[in-house]
């Protein structure tokens, strides 16, 4: 009984480490989007002002492919 016990606290203790570091993880992760997310709206900007000052009628990114 006491071995299994020992084994019992020794796999939750395995489990919590292996939970805190997909918590590290996905905190880190979140932040990545986070940053890519504002990058990619930047980018967005600044395509539509270069679009905008080149005086065409619709921006590209709103424009239907050749195939449609």
């Amino acid at each position: 009984m006491e071995r299994r016990l020992e084994a019992a606290e020794e796999e939750i203790a395995h489990l919590r480490r292996a939970m805190d570091d997909l918590s590290d993880i996905v905190a880190r992760q979140a932040g990545e989007i986070d940053r890519l997310t504002r990058r990619v709206a930047l980018l967005l900007e600044r395509e539509a002002a270069r679009e905008a000052d080149q005086g065409m009628s619709v921006p590209l990114a709103d424009q239907r492919p050749p195939h449609w």
